[in-house]
């Protein structure tokens, strides 16, 4: 098993977070496939359909949409994650988003079949897709109280100290777009900072 292999297993082992249910890791990782992307490569196109769930090894992955012809970043998918545009994925229904790579990228892949067949034979993994969607929820959530609630100094300095390393990850215009804030803003709250 390589390193980055390892790296799956051990996200696995810490989503499904249950020693009793790890014996069903190895099962898990003979579905995946490893992927190298390169920057600005796109994985999904909005209208098509999402064909793979996406662990990310190392890069960042970008879910976008385009609003009266401007990009909108609607989610970053950083490194030791996994992402998908879920809804195309899991029902077969055409992507209202693109997902792309905005760095050079080493992902671990599965199809939808490989996973809907997971999800119905293998308890651990029943058990890593339930507690993922869990999360992602809360995260969810909490972004949506954070924009209306937040201020986007609030945001920006939340967003540094809870991923203190997406600045050397992620352009900043990326970032502005994220947090709904515009370029000319994020430059300035950036700049006050430091």
């Amino acid at each position: 098993m390589n390193s980055s292999q390892h790296n799956l297993e051990n996200y696995l082992k810490g989503v499904i977070d249950t020693s009793d249910l790890e014996h069903h890791i190895p099962n898990i990782l003979e579905c995946f496939t490893n992927l190298k992307v390169h920057k600005n490569e796109v994985l999904l196109e909005e209208g098509s359909i999402c064909k793979h769930f996406y662990y990310i090894n190392t890069g960042v992955l970008q879910h976008a949409i385009t609003v009266q012809g401007e990009e909108k970043t609607t989610y970053l998918g950083l490194k030791n994650s996994s992402t998908s545009a879920l809804n195309s994925f899991m029902n077969s229904a055409p992507s209202r988003k693109n997902i792309k790579a905005i760095s050079d990228c080493d992902l671990w892949i599965i199809t939808s079949a490989d996973f809907s067949t997971l999800l119905k034979t293998n308890r651990g993994f029943k058990a890593f897709y339930y507690k993922l969607i869990e999360k992602q929820i809360y995260r969810i959530d909490d972004y949506r109280i954070d924009l209306l609630t937040l201020s986007p100094e609030e945001r920006y300095q939340k967003l540094l100290c809870n991923e203190p390393t997406i600045l050397q990850e992620v352009p900043l215009h990326y970032l502005a777009s994220f947090l709904g804030i515009s370029s000319r803003h994020m430059s300035r709250i950036r700049k006050n900072t430091k």
